[in-house]
């Protein structure tokens, strides 16, 4: 989840970079791109653990009876894969060479794949093999090729997975290969990463669910036979190990790119979901998916963090069966608990996020609906937004969520217009050493959580959020006027203005604002609250409005751009050159320093010197207007002349 440094949104640090994880390729690209090794990454000579060398994994894949017999690379071969240097030499050749080349040194080096994609310089070098075979399927003729040699490794993979999964090196390359199995683009956003901001707005409803993957940019071709060849057998082979892969932090990586790569399809996570939880039982049957002696298990994965994550994922794919079970089984009677840990309180976001049906939110209301003012103080406004986000969507407890938010916030003895202003700085308030007597901090930076939890509440009906129309429409107008400039806070205002509140309810905010539009339509935020005003607004605000905006509109000439796109770029260009040669030439060192992509240049503290300069930008916007050089003369005197002439024959001409 998003952190912005706040009590009320944990940056959960021991976490990970947060909801990155959840992600099907994950934030170690960072790792690996400044070359972290993971704590404990050579476990094996501390301890019996996963970290590998050569002859060790060549020994216990011979051990299993894994992959197919092919000719291997002689250890010289394997060894320049490794040196960074060699390694980006093997990569470009990669990118350049066609398909029988590509999938010769695939099949070649198929036995120590593994070892290659554990080795750092190594996995970069599998990493762009991968990409090459996704590029050559765009060619019919090829695909049966390319699939002899995906076979080939995973058939080597999952002789010896765990070491593989819980690598920070090979594990990015194991779901670099999961990804192309089920022909999601390797490219795509989303196999890179899926960031925190979109996972929040998913689960507040602010944007289309991922549920499925569907929407992911794909290349056209998967194999989906392999896919579930590859994730089965590496299950398979991991069971014995899977709390261990439950906590490390790369196997459960793997473990979530393989559950959100199966999304859809019920059948296959049925079968996998429990596995993945601990459970020792197959062929499991409806309501009798998790056993009930690896229920406090889960529960003290949801305080830890790779797990947390991983009981996330699970939360978002399940199928609706297996997910009630979860609910009732595992979360009831738990929830507030859960919710009031660290790493447990996304979990609990996940869990109301995804609730399927009015009986969950009732479970989930008796749980959680009286401790709204608890969690709010703890830090935990996740979790209520999440609440609230879902009371919407499933249209129930709306109006005792507006009521619980609203007591959380303003005692019975003041008045509700406290309600907005404590919100937009939600973490201040609650950390403040008399909250009783707290009062607007101008000039910080407003809480992005207590933002998102107005934004959802506004979307309820009307008569649910009364107190909180009132609250923000009675704020002064300087603090509209800064909500509107931070982004925070713009967004909580385009809110209420796209909320079901009447046009007099709305005009009450609109006219705080007056005066302002040019200003705020400046800012890259409240550039779109000027435009839901202009949208909601009667006839005689919009003139206001559009008078406001008019002197804006005129310096930028966009009237002329609208006319004549290119005359206006060229009169643009022409005018910036021309500034940049007057400056070369007359300018000092200091006004040469140009800001922004302007040349006007920052001039002497004299006076008189700066009404000069003023003067003489003034001159050469008449130049331009004229359509005369500005250094068409050699003498500056006789240009000013001629300028002022040209300006008087236009003068006339105006008043013909």
């Amino acid at each position: 989840m998003v952190s912005v440094g706040s009590k009320a949104l944990p940056s959960r640090s021991r976490r990970i970079n947060s909801f990155v994880e959840d992600s099907l390729m994950g934030e170690e690209d960072k790792l690996r791109k400044h070359g972290k090794w993971k704590k404990g990454l050579g476990r094996k000579d501390q301890k019996k653990g996963y970290g590998i060398d050569k002859d060790t994994f060549e020994k216990n894949a011979s051990g299993r009876g894994g992959a197919k017999s092919h000719k291997p690379m002689k250890q010289e071969d394997v060894s320049i894969s490794q040196p960074s240097i060699i390694s980006y030499t093997v990569q470009t050749l990669l990118e350049a060479c066609d398909v029988h080349s590509l999938c010769g040194f695939l099949k070649s080096s198929a036995k120590v794949f593994p070892f290659i994609s554990m080795d750092r310089s190594g996995s970069h070098v599998a990493e762009t093999a991968l990409k090459s075979l996704a590029v050559h399927l765009e060619d019919e003729e090829t695909y049966s090729t390319i699939e002899e040699t995906i076979r080939l490794i995973c058939e080597v993979i999952i002789a010896n997975p765990v070491d593989i999964m819980c690598n920070c090196y090979s594990s990015h390359v194991l779901r670099r290969l999961l990804c192309l199995c089920k022909g999601v683009s390797l490219d795509s956003p989303e196999s890179h990463g899926t960031k925190s901001s979109a996972i929040l707005a998913e689960r507040l409803n602010l944007r289309a669910s991922r549920a499925d993957l569907n929407h992911m940019q794909t290349h056209g071709k998967e194999f989906p036979h392999l896919l579930k060849f590859l994730i089965s057998k590496m299950l398979k082979c991991s069971k014995m190990d899977i709390n261990a892969l439950q906590v490390d932090q790369y196997g459960s990586l793997v473990l979530q790119t393989v559950l959100k790569l199966l999304a859809g399809d019920d059948e296959e996570l049925l079968k996998i979901i429990p596995i993945i939880l601990g459970c020792n039982k197959e062929n499991n049957k409806e309501g009798n998916f998790i056993e009930m002696g690896v229920v406090q298990d889960i529960l003290n994965l949801v305080k830890e963090t790779s797990s947390s994550h991983l009981i996330e994922v699970i939360l978002e794919v399940a199928p609706e069966d297996l997910y009630d079970e979860v609910f009732h089984k595992i979360f009831r009677n738990s929830l507030y608990e859960i919710a009031s840990h660290q790493c447990g309180s996304f979990v609990v976001q996940a869990l109301v996020s995804n609730a399927r049906s009015k009986e969950q939110m009732d479970i989930i209301w008796e749980e959680l609906g009286t401790k709204f003012g608890d969690l709010l103080a703890m830090g935990r406004s996740g979790v209520i937004a999440s609440l609230i986000a879902a009371s919407h969507r499933l249209s129930t407890h709306e109006h005792k969520c507006s009521q619980a938010l609203a007591a959380a916030l303003c005692s019975e003895n003041e008045s509700p217009t406290c309600i907005v202003p404590r919100m937009l700085y939600l973490e201040r308030y609650f950390c403040s050493h008399d909250p009783s007597k707290w009062e607007w901090p101008s000039g910080v930076k407003m809480h992005v959580m207590g933002s998102l939890i107005l934004q959802a509440v506004f979307k309820y009906r009307n008569e649910y959020i009364l107190p909180l129309v009132t609250s923000i429409t009675s704020m002064e107008p300087n603090q509209v006027l800064e909500a509107a400039r931070d982004a925070a806070g713009a967004h909580a205002i385009e809110a209420f203005l796209d909320s079901n509140a009447s046009w007099k309810q709305k005009r009450k905010l609109i006219v705080k604002l007056q005066g302002h539009f040019g200003e705020i339509s400046m800012h890259s935020s409240g550039s779109f609250i000027v435009e839901k005003c202009f949208t909601v607004s009667n006839l005689s605000m919009k003139e206001t409005i559009v008078s406001e905006l008019s002197a804006h509109l005129f310096s930028s000439r966009c009237l002329r751009y609208a006319a004549r796109p290119e005359q206006w770029k060229k009169k643009q260009e022409s005018k910036q050159s021309t500034f940049k040669e007057f400056f070369d030439i007359f300018g000092s060192g200091e006004t040469r320093q140009c800001k922004d992509d302007s040349f006007v240049a920052k001039t002497s503290k004299q006076t008189s010197k700066a009404t000069n300069l003023k003067q003489m930008r003034k001159e050469i916007d008449q130049s331009l207007n004229s359509g005369t050089p500005f250094l068409s003369k050699s003498s500056f005197k006789g240009h000013r002349e001629k300028v002022g002439d040209g300006s008087k024959r236009k003068s006339k001409k105006q008043k013909r």
